[in-house]
């Protein structure tokens, strides 16, 4: 048995060394101030919009993936064992940016939601957000009326969550993969005294100007989204809102009424609006919208740079990727960052990683503390995507930006050290969060570039007529965990 379990002292514990122990006491997490307002709030919006099941969503899905296709994030990198390609506007979207990725074999110990698996979740920002880096003191973070007629995406919209299937099509009896967004959501009471909600995005100024959801999990019903520089969101499968229950946009559906006793309809044509305006309920044009629950805060003193790459080492860390760990007992929320040291000003810490029992965070009435051993990661140079655990091994994803493929590390708890196991394997550029899937075992991430002004063709070696082929379109993947283990 790894012995990352070990406890070491509960005390304040500056930077030791890459894949040295760091302190656990930094991690605590407290119930969000807002979590009974929320709850409330999100029982009212329940009682005015119809909600749908996370397997009559799969069986709505309405966007197709293409296993296997001519993009090649790998290029001299190892093919994975699988390869997704998302439909063209996905892949190439300057507004999207996927991030975090999760699925059932997180959910349920049996890899089924009711009788529905091979499904996988991953989570996408607004890269086209324009709060996101704008600071509130210097104006021009918000659309005008004839921006948002040009182009919607000048909405923030936040983040939003892509459900995946693979499947045999009834109809046809061959297999498919499908896939659907939903919107997340933060619920509030707008001035006419309505419940309604909105993306979650920058008004949380000057804390942090986004939410990155580098990474997310799905535990139960609840998944639970990384926010960077507070600590967890929460989210419920039971309360995924649908505003076209008919499946038909143009009908707009009735909805229920709020307390003034008023029916509304739903609108989902207009990609402009979000929430309860005028009686019509709006969704920046998705379908389906899933309203926080909850959220979990740091209790530490956040002393790290706003939005610097820069870590502190010590103090509440930032979340940037989350993964869960079903191979201990208790199941565990694995927590940890994305940092690139600065030695220069003493921001020596590669990242730190630590847990909690996961189990502990359905409660949400009292804190619940890291488990007793926490750790700096062993990457020198930093840049962590993200990381997970299965039988005392560590898998972690190390994006070498643009230019080339990243980096997957094995490491292994020794004496309460993170120790390399073997060299780097090389992967996709661009490769995000990590996500164990056990029946198939596999280890899923996603690929997060996109074409852009910066050249993004490798020509084709030895052609007389060479072509060219795009390594930034985007793909989700996974690696044989048994491939994995067997490379030097």
């Amino acid at each position: 048995m790894a012995d990352e379990g070990t406890a070491v002292p509960n005390l304040a514990r500056g930077w030791t060394a890459p894949g040295g122990p760091a302190s656990p006491g930094d991690f605590r997490l407290g119930p969000g101030a807002l979590n009974a307002e929320t709850t409330q709030r999100v029982a009212r919006l329940d009682k005015v919009l119809p909600k749908s099941g996370v397997q009559s969503l799969l069986l709505g899905a309405n966007r197709n993936i293409t296993p296997w296709c001519s993009r090649d994030p790998f290029s001299i990198a190892p093919d994975p064992d699988i390869k997704y390609c998302l439909q063209s506007d996905d892949s190439v979207s300057p507004e999207w940016i996927p991030q975090g990725v999760t699925g059932v074999s997180d959910a349920k110990d049996n890899e089924l939601w009711g009788d529905a698996g091979n499904i996988q979740l991953f989570a996408s920002y607004d890269g086209s957000d324009p709060g996101r880096n704008d600071d509130p003191e210097k104006p021009g973070g918000d659309c005008t009326a004839s921006e948002l007629e040009d182009d919607d995406a000048c909405n923030q919209k936040g983040v939003r969550i892509t459900f995946v299937q693979s499947r045999i099509n009834p109809a046809t009896g061959s297999p498919e993969v499908k896939y659907r967004h939903v919107l997340l959501g933060w619920t509030y009471i707008n001035s006419a005294d309505h419940v309604s909600f909105d993306g979650l995005h920058a008004s949380e100024n000057p804390l942090q100007t986004g939410v990155h959801a580098g990474g997310i999990v799905w535990y139960g019903n609840y998944l639970y989204l990384a926010d960077t520089r507070n600590g967890l969101r929460v989210f419920d499968m039971r309360y995924i809102m649908d505003l076209d229950p008919d499946g038909d946009p143009t009908t707009h559906d009735a909805m229920g009424a709020d307390t003034d006793g008023v029916n509304t309809t739903a609108n989902i044509e207009d990609k402009t609006k979000v929430g309860r305006q005028n009686n019509v309920w709006y969704s920046f044009g998705y379908r389906y919208v899933m309203p926080q629950v909850a959220a979990w805060k740091f209790q530490a003193l956040q002393s790290n740079p706003k939005g610097d790459y820069a870590c502190v080492s010590s103090g509440a860390p930032k979340a940037s990727w989350i993964s869960l760990d079903r191979s201990t007992t208790p199941d565990r929320l694995l927590l940890g960052e994305y940092c690139k040291p600065r030695e220069e000003d003493g921001l020596t810490s590669t990242g730190r990683i630590a847990s909690y029992p996961i189990a502990a965070l359905e409660g949400r009435s009292a804190d619940v503390p890291a488990e007793g051993w926490a750790n700096y990661l062993p990457l020198t140079d930093g840049g962590a995507q993200g990381a997970a655990a299965k039988d005392g091994t560590l898998y972690v994803n190390q994006s070498k930006g643009i230019d080339e493929p990243g980096n997957l590390w094995r490491y292994r708890w020794s004496n309460g050290n993170l120790v390399a196991s073997g060299q780097a394997v090389k992967t996709a550029r661009g490769a995000e969060d990590l996500y164990i899937e056990r029946g198939t075992g596999r280890l899923w991430s996603i690929s997060e570039h996109r074409p852009g002004p910066t050249d993004c063709k490798l020509a084709h070696a030895g052609d007389d007529n060479p072509g060219e082929t795009d390594y930034c379109q985007r793909v989700l993947y996974g690696h044989k965990l048994s491939w994995l283990d067997s490379q030097p």
